[in-house]
């Protein structure tokens, strides 16, 4: 065997290691943040849902969060609704 047949396995082995750190590595990070932010929701956390509500999460039951977006008016949301994106620009995160 020439160093010729290993071009270009050596090729297609950079080109995975490159798309795992600039693809694959931060969406895993991603999906981890969001999980954990969701599973920390709180009363009394400010918060933004995915469709763009702002509110106060006034309870947490399970999966579900009552947000409440003006005094007297709350919504029953499920927790993969709240944002961690827009929660984090507002600066609420922990």
């Amino acid at each position: 065997m020439d160093s010729q047949n290993f071009g270009p396995l050596i090729l297609m082995g950079s080109l995975f290691i490159i798309m795992y750190f600039f693809m694959i590595r931060p969406q895993q990070k991603k999906q981890k943040e969001t999980k954990k932010f969701i599973e920390e929701i709180k009363k009394g956390d400010d918060v933004v849902t995915i469709g763009g509500l702002h509110g106060k999460v006034a309870a947490v039951e399970g999966d579900v969060v009552f947000l409440e977006i003006d005094k007297g008016v709350k919504v029953k949301l499920e927790k993969s609704a709240i944002s961690l994106d827009f929660s984090k620009k507002t600066g609420t995160t922990k």
